[in-house]
């Protein structure tokens, strides 16, 4: 019968100073933003195909990026459940920037 163990899950931190909110908002934009930024800035200064190639090699990129952050910080129990950019970021400021803040 040891199948029968129930695994709780920890709640995504709370953030309590502006500072730890403040981090966690820029790392939350650069998550999600970052793709769409380089694609249009080489769109600018260059041409649509380097722009397609760099949005497609950008969302590569931030996508090992946000792999990293998830496994980094998220609980080894808890790594199967998908987290949108505002978890992962408020998870990585909480354990990592400001882990003494936090209840």
């Amino acid at each position: 019968m040891p199948n029968n163990i129930i695994h709780f899950i920890e709640p995504t931190p709370k953030l309590h100073s502006a500072k730890c909110r403040f981090f966690s908002f820029l790392l939350r934009i650069f998550l999600q933003f970052t793709t769409f930024t380089v694609a249009l800035i080489t769109w600018f200064f260059y041409d649509y195909f380097i722009a397609i190639a760099l949005f497609i090699l950008t969302f590569i990129i931030m996508g090992i990026i946000r792999s990293k952050l998830t496994n980094s910080v998220i609980p080894p129990t808890q790594r199967e459940y998908q987290y949108n950019d505002q978890g992962i970021a408020d998870w990585y400021v909480a354990k990592e920037i400001c882990f003494d803040e936090v209840e």
